[in-house]
């Protein structure tokens, strides 16, 4: 039985949407003629999911903030003793959003043909990432599906979280540079050129700040479409550019060498890394597998390089520490946390104790940047609004020369 997304018309001819499970599609539509409705458009849910994996899309799978919520409910579910097929129905009917409720029906079609909930989960590999699929694999192999479940409702949220506090540490300096942009356009474009322009007419020559401050404002006036499709233009350009492997790389090979935006990306990636590592260990995933997806959730690609360059070590027989150690990429306390945790049988409690140490450093240094970023940007805006200032009041200054 299969999950369906139909579209048909009831007795009063109002459209009507939904899902609905059935067999196959001519089972849903004899179904909803037994209704007394209409079938117009009768879908399978894995098929449609399939073709807009081939096709672009802005929404691709389930956000973040989703898939902890999906995760937290399935796992509380699975815990209470609840079959596996009634806590994905009870997951689907609880989410309000139809995309997330029809990947879920899906999965739960799958699971009551006989598939595993890997497998069903795996018809949605851009709802469920690969880490997701092979904790839940491990758990199932195991027989402790609702523990590892319980792991993995604590991973998504704590990564959700870190997510979301970078996320909400970055909206202040944005809405703060989109505004200080704004006024300062503002003024370049409607009110400087009312006020300067009694001097204009002037036989004096006007002082230098004031024709520079004339001159820009002319210019923004003159071109500020042309402005707005070189930036955007710029911006798109940029980005095209990086995500070709080589310039990209070369990015993230300077990231690393910034003294700032080093401790930042190695401590936010470290995390994740360290995060997602114990998370698979913990669960029964095999070590070099865990290795392997771990390297997958690390966005900086000389430290991923380096894990995977590790997986081949250990592959190798080498320690796991030692094999991360010797790209110097990764902090000496994490290097030092995974040896003591191999040493003593505590691999699992040693990486998570790694990144909750890395996420409260990028914490604290995140809070610090944006003490200095927040007065620094408020400061460079008050320098051009007195620079803007002080073209207009140099002339008035010197006003009797000019009318002289």
């Amino acid at each position: 039985m299969g999950a369906f997304e139909y579209v048909a018309y009831d007795q009063a001819g109002k459209e009507t949407k939904g899902l609905i499970e059935g067999d196959t599609a001519k089972h849903v539509r004899q179904i909803l003629r037994d209704r007394h409705m209409l079938p117009v458009e009768v879908t399978e849910v894995a098929q449609k999911e399939a073709r807009r994996q081939r096709t672009f899309s802005l929404r691709s799978g389930m956000s973040p903030s989703e898939l902890a919520i999906v995760t937290r409910q399935l796992a509380s579910l699975s815990q209470s003793g609840l079959p596996l097929e009634e806590a994905l129905l009870a997951v689907a009917q609880q989410n309000d959003l139809p995309r997330t409720k029809s990947i879920m029906l899906g999965v739960r079609s799958r699971v009551m043909e006989g598939y595993t909930l890997a497998d069903g989960l795996g018809e949605y590999p851009q709802a469920f990432p690969e880490l997701y699929r092979a904790t839940v694999a491990a758990g199932e192999q195991s027989g402790h599906l609702d523990v590892v479940l319980e792991r993995l409702a604590d991973y998504t949220e704590a990564r959700q979280e870190l997510r979301q506090r970078i996320t909400n540490a970055m909206i202040y300096p944005i809405a703060l540079v989109a505004m200080a942009v704004a006024i300062i356009g503002f003024m370049l474009a409607t009110v400087v050129p009312r006020i300067v322009n009694v001097f204009e007419n002037s036989a004096a020559e006007l002082p230098a700040l004031t024709r520079w401050l004339i001159a820009t404002s002319d210019f923004i006036r003159g071109n500020w479409v042309f402005l707005i499709i070189g930036i955007a233009a710029a911006i798109y350009g940029i980005w095209w550019v990086l995500q070709r492997d080589g310039p990209k790389r070369r990015f993230h090979h300077l990231l690393l060498r910034l003294p700032i935006t080093s401790r930042l990306t190695r401590g936010i990636n470290t995390a994740r890394f360290t995060r997602t590592f114990s998370i698979l260990a913990g669960s029964g995933v095999p070590i070099l597998d865990a290795l392997k997806i771990s390297a997958e959730v690390i966005e900086n690609l000389p430290m991923r390089d380096a894990v995977n360059e590790a997986t081949v070590r250990v592959r190798e027989g080498a320690s796991i520490s030692r094999s991360l150690a010797a790209s110097k990429l990764f902090p000496p306390m994490m290097i030092h946390l995974i040896a003591s945790g191999e040493t003593g049988g505590r691999l699992e409690e040693m990486l998570t104790r790694t990144a909750n140490y890395q996420e409260k450093e990028v914490d604290g240094l995140i809070a610090t940047l944006l003490g200095i970023l927040q007065p620094l940007l408020i400061v460079m805006m008050g320098a051009i609004v007195l620079t803007i200032v002080l073209a207009i009041l140099l002339p008035i200054f010197e006003i009797n020369n000019l009318i002289r």
